[in-house]
């Protein structure tokens, strides 16, 4: 590939600042229901003793995942030597930093008094999964910027590999934290299971992407520069690899408990007659998040911009769907805490499926993260060369031209 140069966006039509305008006011929103939240307290939301981590952790759990995934693009280039990808790499980099902001700022400002976050900061209790992921997410933070400077300095050019290495490996340990915050609950049936990890892996290299493309789409239409169509070929067949990947381990996930006679209950629950959570994974994770897109993905309707960008928000819309069936739902099935024991009486809601509605405040913080984690993306776009110039297929394969030809 020759060098590619970058720059600023400039915008040529109102559809930028517009698009600007709705993601700032949507996270001055998501700001408004937190201060709401933390002036009420609690009570109003839906979350309770029994279902402790509501729709705001979902959309946070979302973005932090998607933030290891989006840094994949960059990785593909510097690590694994895919020069395709080199002029995605800045861009890849930018959107791994403001998804995991956006993310942990919902989790900061769900704590009711975030000034509580300074005692997680400077006690640690290291047998819990959450103080391994503060190093984690802090390092993440450190490591991307570094990387950042790497591949913009071009003095620096040379270290882009070994930091890239670095960064691959750390969003890979970070990822599998993150799961292992579900993995590691022994207490709970629907969670407790060594495959949650690297399925949650797969599940940010899909996320990741998804947000990139869109991303990455609308940042070269807006500001007319060229995206051809061998880069969007190989950013749509990719994201059509890791959407089949996910839902390969979502089966071997569920087939493992089937095997697992104590989780028949459970599988029960979300599969067949858990009300909500069985139609979320359903409809919403499995048909709107998968069969749907992978339709578009690997058939002749991927060759449209709109289908491919239309499979990508589906994408993400059922990856929502899929965190809150594992976080929600794996809450709201009652927890044993008398196992192979049948309880005649108690208080303690035992044997009894929570029920959970989502507030207002909590949904408008959830999307408020993520508008916030997109307006830094664009407000860094503008002021700092993150998009190439041109992805043209001449600029993108060298080759291009001879194939033509041959053609």
């Amino acid at each position: 590939m020759a060098h590619v140069n970058y720059g600023t966006i400039e915008p040529r039509s109102l559809g930028f600042y517009a698009v600007l305008g709705i993601l700032g006011a949507i996270t001055l929103a998501g700001l408004g229901a937190a201060l709401y939240m933390e002036h009420h307290g609690h009570w109003i939301t839906g979350m309770s003793n029994q279902v402790m981590w509501g729709v705001p952790h979902v959309f946070a759990v979302f973005l932090i995942v998607a933030a290891s995934g989006a840094l994949n693009v960059a990785s593909i280039a510097s690590v694994f030597g895919r020069q395709l990808y080199k002029p995605l790499a800045r861009l890849s980099g930018l959107l791994a930093i403001t998804l995991l902001a956006g993310g942990l700022a919902i989790l900061v400002l769900d704590l009711g008094r975030p000034d509580r976050l300074i005692e997680a900061m400077t006690y640690y209790n290291f047998k819990s999964i959450f103080a391994w992921n503060i190093y984690l997410y802090i390092g993440f933070f450190g490591i991307v910027i570094v990387y950042l400077w790497m591949m913009m300095e071009r003095r620096m050019n040379d270290y882009t590999k070994p930091v890239g290495m670095l960064a691959f490996i750390w969003r890979l340990t970070l990822t599998t934290g993150t799961g292992s915050i579900f993995g590691f609950l022994v207490a709970r049936d629907a969670y407790n299971s060594a495959i949650i990890a690297p399925m949650f892996i797969i599940m940010s290299f899909e996320f990741g992407l998804a947000i990139f493309l869109v991303v990455l789409m609308a940042g070269m239409r807006w500001t007319g520069r060229e995206l051809g169509d061998v880069v969007f070929g190989r950013l749509r067949n990719l994201l059509g690899v890791f959407v089949a990947a996910v839902l390969y381990f979502v089966t071997v996930y569920h087939l493992t408990n089937l095997y697992i006679t104590q989780r028949h209950g459970i599988e029960g629950f979300i599969l067949l007659h858990g009300g909500v959570y069985t139609q979320m994974f359903w409809l919403g994770q499995v048909i709107v998040g998968g069969v749907i897109p992978l339709v578009i993905l690997f058939s002749g309707l991927g060759k449209s911009r709109a289908l491919t960008a239309l499979a990508a928000i589906l994408v993400v819309l059922g990856g929502l769907a899929q965190i809150y069936v594992i976080i929600i739902g794996g809450q709201a099935y009652p927890m044993p805490l008398y196992p192979g024991k049948d309880i005649v009486s108690s208080g303690f809601f035992d044997g009894v499926v929570t029920m959970y509605s989502p507030s207002l405040p909590e949904v408008v913080l959830g999307i408020g993260g993520m508008g916030l984690a997109l307006v830094m993306a664009a407000f860094a776009m503008r002021v700092l060369p993150f998009l190439p110039q041109s992805l043209s297929d001449a600029d993108a394969d060298p080759h291009h031209g001879t194939r033509q030809a041959t053609t």
